[in-house]
């Protein structure tokens, strides 16, 4: 059963985040909860979201654009690093409020909560008529590589904010979603790297064949997305960003993720 609705997730998730460049890990990893420990969804959920980013390299990795991934990247992946390490190192921090829903309770920490705050600044700029035309200089672009690399490696949440950057820089749509894909993995890379200590290797293994099911799932909706790609517009990929941005800032921000 877990198998099916994993694949099936995996599926779905993919052909929709393709375009988002980012997502596929938080639509996932809740879903691996409802079988797993958090601890070994997360390991389960990098590897598919790793092979993934491998995956479409091969497919639009080409359109990536070399001075962005110099610029943006770089940064991206050294703070990554930071981020992760201190994730390790640093004792968890208290959530800065709890609350109650549906006989469920919340907490909501300090890293999470300033991600969701950023991200629906940034999300404003592709919703606003007045922001639709602003763009990023590139000169700005190591700021955002810092950021989105910091974060993610700190809470595993690195899509939103490198997808928010990047979709303001002017980049054609194959450019901004082939460079988004390099600079994803990359970053993954790095961040798994040093999340390895934690990870449960006997679980892996002995889960294997979801993660395979789940990683051929998530390849087959990568290639679909990829050959819906020319069929879209850069706007209705500006909207995508921008509504998915506040879907996960609120969800950031509620706690629930």
């Amino acid at each position: 059963m877990e198998i099916i609705l994993i694949s099936i997730v995996a599926f779905l998730a993919a052909i929709l985040t393709f375009f988002s460049g980012f997502g596929l890990g938080t639509i996932l990893t809740p879903v691996f909860m409802l079988f797993f420990s958090v601890e070994l969804s997360i390991a389960l959920t990098g590897i598919v979201h790793f092979f993934n980013n491998v995956f479409k390299i091969f497919l639009v990795g080409k359109d990536a654009d070399r001075s962005v991934l110099i610029k943006f990247g770089i940064p991206a992946v050294i703070f990554a690093f930071i981020g992760a390490w201190i994730l390790i190192h640093i004792p968890d921090a208290k959530a800065l409020f709890i609350y109650q829903l549906f006989g469920k309770t919340f907490e909501v920490f300090p890293v999470k909560f300033i991600i969701s705050i950023l991200l629906i600044i940034f999300a404003s700029m592709d919703l606003i008529p007045y922001f639709q035309n602003l763009k990023f200089a590139k000169n700005k672009l190591p700021i955002g590589g810092a950021l989105s690399g910091f974060f993610g490696g700190l809470s595993g949440n690195q899509g939103a904010l490198r997808s928010a950057f990047l979709i303001k820089v002017g980049l054609s749509k194959e450019t901004f979603i082939g460079t988004a894909v390099v600079v994803s993995t990359f970053v993954d890379f790095t961040r798994l790297g040093v999340y390895a200590t934690r990870f449960n290797k006997s679980g892996l293994m002995d889960n294997l064949t979801i993660v395979v099911f789940a990683t051929l799932s998530a390849i087959a909706g990568a290639y679909i997305g990829n050959r819906l790609l020319k069929k879209v517009t850069l706007k209705f990929l500006q909207i995508t960003v921008a509504t998915m941005l506040i879907i996960i800032s609120l969800a950031l921000g509620g706690g629930l993720i």
